[in-house]
């Protein structure tokens, strides 16, 4: 009997600290996540103010910095989804990914380029099934954009697999128009809607 509490002890014991030790670690991932993120946008208000660059180089110089934060080609995958993903051809899948990168380049800086005088508040990182989840607001004058970056941990960085824009992510809004395309037409036809300019 004695050595039967002794082991449900026991075993009790290395739960909690398994359990203190999760805790720990995701603390840990929240804060690296969040000072991830805070570090690279920093940098990207840092070239928006700079008086000397025309925009053409301010575009060059923040999707330098962003880049490595995002896992673009996950996002491509993601965005069209596995129905219509699976079926492509590796050159289609390449040029998909390539198309859907630069359109997601160009959407992404031009939520930035309209703010002269910006700030970032940010809310507390919130953990989702071993991910990230962190919610800011872009302020400037009157003008306010809540954004929820949503990150994963690789290797000993951090990417960020999608976002949310105003409560839409950009994953599943990006699929429902993608979808929708297929659905009435081809894959060239895709292609085609990808490869027109962006309105601002």
């Amino acid at each position: 009997m004695r050595k039967k509490k002794w082991i449900i002890k026991t075993l009790s014991f290395v739960g909690l600290c398994l359990f203190i030790l999760s805790e720990t670690i995701m603390a840990d991932d929240k804060m690296s996540a969040e000072e991830f993120l805070k570090s690279k946008l920093d940098q990207v208000f840092v070239v928006l103010q700079k008086e000397d660059l025309g925009q053409p180089e301010k575009d060059n110089q923040i999707v330098e910095i962003v880049t490595p934060m995002f896992d673009f080609a996950l996002m491509a995958k993601l965005s069209l989804g596995r129905k219509h993903w699976t079926g492509l051809s590796e050159e289609n899948k390449e040029r998909f990914t390539e198309l859907f990168i630069k359109r997601l380049r160009r959407s992404y800086l031009n939520k930035f380029i309209l703010y002269t005088d910006e700030k970032i508040i940010y809310e507390a990182p919130v953990e989702a099934s071993e991910k990230i989840q962190i919610p800011t607001n872009l302020i400037s004058k009157d003008k306010k954009i809540s954004m929820v970056y949503k990150l994963y941990k690789s290797n000993d960085s951090w990417k960020i697999y999608d976002i949310e824009i105003q409560g839409v992510s950009i994953i599943r809004s990006y699929r429902s128009q993608f979808d929708e395309i297929l659905q009435s037409g081809s894959f060239d036809d895709l292609l085609l809607k990808l490869e027109k300019p962006i309105d601002n």
